[in-house]
């Protein structure tokens, strides 16, 4: 009787740890079918938007299409990179508690812009500012759990922001800033830059083949290529270019193929915006003519803006498989990105094998099928 009981209490025992091995493999294995699952729902090119509103208003657009939203700009205090104030700090943590509802966001900061960075090239050309402007980036992005940080000076070695001081050595010392930069933050946080999209950038600005293994991806500024500053009209964000000494995405792109940077680094541009020229002559329809810039029009107003009784003519230039309108009455041109540009650039993405398409800026889209749900349909699904 004794043999038996023990018996039957050994095997008990044996069915229990059968069962907890039984329990533990189906575990693993949901875990690897949920594993197998995530890597499925990744998306495989990066939808990036570069934002400067607030937290409440940027919930009104279509987030689950996004991968990253880069928040413009925090402050470069001396060596020391900071929030702006209280504003900006609440704007940055509920931003960041988006990635809850939307676990596939990347939320990172931007430093810079066209008007942000004119200490750079002093501040930058020392080691002993560097190294600080390092640490404080990384203790910035720990203590609101952000994700990364872009760099967008603009520019480098060369003119930028009028005003702006700039030198030959900032080449070197964007480089070294890259170098200080990643060597803090490790493989814990994304590093990023905005590069400038046309060829004396890409030419005197940048060492790329010590800058690029160093950083995540490139985000290629394929917009402005016309800006504001200029006298003759012209497309300011094409994909394609077809006259002399003309900039567009795939010059900007094919250059940079060429000098050995990976494609899958490469984030190409668009414009949520249009540009407006003034005083421009009824030749071409008013494209490559003298004018005078006259300002901006978002996304989200080109209804309005462009309405059938604003007396603009709507055309498109398939070479450079981009819009544009022109108003002979007035004399105004206007060149932009809209649903069909942006079709094509996604294309143009997935041809390439690129790494994604970003844009500036999200505050100008539509909240609802916009310029974003275009960008989706071709990359997103």
């Amino acid at each position: 009787m004794i043999t038996l009981i023990a018996y039957l209490q050994e095997l008990t025992t044996k069915k229990i740890i059968i069962f907890s091995l039984m329990k533990k493999l189906l575990l693993l294995f949901a875990f690897a079918l949920s594993q197998i699952a995530f890597a499925q729902q990744k998306p495989k090119y990066k939808i990036i938007a570069y934002y400067t509103g607030n937290s409440e208003r940027l919930q009104q657009y279509p987030l689950d299409r996004l991968t990253h939203i880069i928040y413009s700009f925090v402050k470069l205090q001396n060596d020391t990179l900071m929030l702006r104030d209280a504003k900006q700090e609440q704007n940055v943590l509920q931003i960041v508690a988006l990635k809850k509802k939307y676990p596939q966001l990347k939320i990172m900061v931007s430093m810079g812009g066209w008007s942000g960075c004119a200490p750079c090239s002093d501040l930058f050309a020392d080691a002993n500012h560097r190294k600080p402007f390092a640490k404080t980036t990384v203790a910035l992005l720990k203590k609101y759990n952000l994700d990364g940080l872009d760099l967008d000076w603009e520019y480098p070695a060369i003119e930028g922001f009028p005003g702006h001081k700039f030198q030959k050595e900032d080449r070197d010392n964007f480089t070294e800033l890259v170098k200080v930069l990643r060597a803090e933050m490790g493989n814990k946080y994304l590093l990023t830059f905005a590069a400038g999209g046309f060829v004396k950038y890409l030419e005197e600005s940048i060492d790329w083949p010590k800058v690029h293994p160093l950083v995540d991806f490139i985000n290629l500024m394929t917009y402005d290529l016309v800006g504001g500053y200029a006298t003759v009209t012209g497309h300011h964000t094409p994909l394609y270019g077809y006259r002399k000494d003309q900039e567009s995405t795939e010059k900007c792109v094919n250059w940079l193929i060429k000098h050995q940077v990976p494609a899958n680094k490469m984030i190409t541009g668009a414009a949520f915006y249009g540009r407006v020229w003034e005083k421009v002559a009824p030749i071409n329809n008013g494209l490559y003519q003298s004018g005078v810039f006259k300002q901006g029009v978002s996304f989200k107003d080109f209804n309005k803006y462009f309405s059938d009784t604003s007396g603009f003519q709507y055309f498109w230039d398939e070479k450079a498989k981009a819009p544009y309108q022109y108003n002979a009455n007035k004399q105004l041109f206007a060149t932009f990105d809209n649903e069909k540009s942006i079709t094509a650039k996604a294309n143009y993405v997935k041809q390439k094998k690129l790494g994604g398409i970003m844009f500036w800026e999200l505050i100008d889209d539509k909240t609802q099928n916009g310029l974003v749900e275009e960008m989706w349909k071709v990359l997103g699904k």
